[in-house]
């Protein structure tokens, strides 16, 4: 065994490896871990160094439940995570896979290794970037320019995979998940500053599973003239929670799965939740909606034609002009919003609530006096205002500052109402959002608040909840 590799611990099969990578490790560059000869319960560590590492590469391998395959950025001293960057990258040349203008890390996909649907792959502590044009890799067929639609990421299929605390920028897409992956967890992640300029086709995420999870994340900013989406999903089972969510010409655009029949056949395609997220639109953003439910296939069949459970979250435009909460592409789409802070720093009747078409159940929810049902012509129906608490100010701690925690005296203390089910059961409140990455358990003393934060009550206590999965 090769000088650096540590046994982290032994079974009948054998035994699971730690491939050290960095300054005085047994391997100094990334491309020359032996990526083809990973097993289950395997750990690939990256070391900070200060130059960034310039590497490709394909994970096509498997890991079980208890012995997953981590692939995992060591910090230095001060918390600085190591750095993949794809230009001039190099990929592995015992590696060979398709699609390698795609992505920095790709998960699945490759003709060596030996072709499979990678299971039980963790990555983490990574900060990558450099994958779009016109950056260039030298790969399998020589001196090559990354795709418009190149990620930091891209998982072409998998199963069980989890990025966790990595930073993704620099990218066509930060984050590309393509429909042959399921159950898909992306958490505490940095996802920003990626898009083509003068495109609206590429995103900060893009992603397409039967089953994906969205939690404790911060998604910043496209790059300057990029018009894309900040969290654009086309998947079957969708969760979005706890997560800051800034600007983007949407900051949310769940559409529809287009030719993907596996997903549109999983009843799960019809219910797709998001709560206790922190939603910011800023003057001069892309398109004046905030979340968009539907499809845009221009094929209504495909449509998601389902429930958007909309609740606890925190949503602040500063925009001048018009802002419109929710656009839903048919009647057949409907909303459920309940116990929102819904805040526009401009007069009340700048807000609507549907751009034209859908149904939208609202329950306990804050907002300006003078909102509007559409700033066009109203075709669906809205049933629940007279639950609407009205107010001029809904008490933040620091505007300026974004902090959007509620002070003692806020009028959303409190005022939380019973959500309906099925979120009161499968999707209850367990945690709220701490600026930036970070999580804890949203304290619980009686009644919740609205918003996705809860007050800065000193009294308060919160009740630790086991963590989500």
């Amino acid at each position: 065994m090769c000088l650096g590799l540590s046994v982290l611990w032994l079974s009948p099969a054998g035994s699971a490896l730690e491939y050290e990578v960095g300054p005085g490790r047994a391997y100094a560059e990334i491309e020359e871990v032996p990526w083809e000869a990973l097993r289950a319960g395997d750990t690939v560590s990256i070391h900070w160094r200060e130059n960034p590492y310039r590497a490709k590469l394909v994970l096509c391998v498997r890991g079980t439940p208890d012995q997953p395959i981590r692939v995992r950025g060591v910090p230095n001293g001060q918390g600085v995570l190591p750095v993949i960057d794809g230009r001039n990258a190099v990929t592995r040349p015992q590696l060979n896979y398709w699609n390698e203008v795609r992505g920095v890390i790709k998960i699945g996909g490759a003709n060596r290794p030996a072709d499979t649907t990678p299971v039980y792959i963790t990555v983490e502590n990574l900060e990558i970037r450099g994958g779009r044009p016109p950056y260039e890799f030298t790969g399998r067929d020589g001196r090559t320019t990354y795709s418009d639609n190149a990620a930091a990421i891209f998982i072409e299929k998998g199963e069980f995979i989890t990025i966790r605390n990595c930073i993704l920028h620099d990218c066509g897409n930060g984050l590309f998940i393509a429909a042959a992956t399921r159950d898909a967890v992306i958490e505490g992640c940095s996802i920003h500053d990626n898009g083509i300029e003068g495109s609206y086709y590429q995103h900060n995420t893009y992603t397409a599973a039967a089953g994906l999870i969205y939690q404790f994340n911060r998604l910043g900013r496209l790059r300057p003239g990029c018009g894309g989406n900040n969290l654009k999903d086309r998947s079957a089972g969708l969760v979005v929670r706890y997560n800051w969510i800034e600007d983007g010409n949407r900051q949310l655009d769940l559409v529809d799965a287009e030719d993907l029949e596996r997903l549109r056949s999983d009843p799960r395609y019809r219910s797709t939740y998001v709560y206790g997220n922190v939603l910011i639109e800023h003057e001069g953003e892309g398109n004046s909606q905030i979340v968009h439910y539907g499809g845009d296939s221009g094929r209504p069949d495909w449509y998601r034609k389902g429930t958007l459970y909309f609740y606890n979250n925190t949503v602040v435009s500063t925009r001048e002009g018009h802002t419109t909460l929710f656009r839903l592409s048919t009647n057949d789409e409907r909303a459920e919003c309940w116990n929102n802070i819904l805040y526009v720093t401009a007069d009340g009747d700048r807000l609507a609530w549907l751009n034209e078409s859908g149904v939208l159940n609202l329950g306990r929810n804050w907002i300006k006096p003078g909102w509007v049902a559409s700033h066009g012509t109203l075709a669906g129906r809205i049933s629940g205002t007279v639950n609407l608490l009205q107010g001029w100010n809904p008490g933040f701690a620091d505007q300026e500052e974004l902090d959007f925690r509620l002070e003692e005296t806020s009028p959303c203390v409190d005022q939380a109402v019973e959500l309906p089910e099925p979120p009161r059961t499968e999707h209850p409140l367990k945690w709220q959002y701490v600026p930036h990455q970070g999580r804890e358990p949203r304290p619980v003393d009686g009644r919740l608040d609205l918003g996705a934060m809860e007050a800065l009550v000193p009294a308060r206590t919160g009740v630790p909840a086991e963590l989500l999965r």
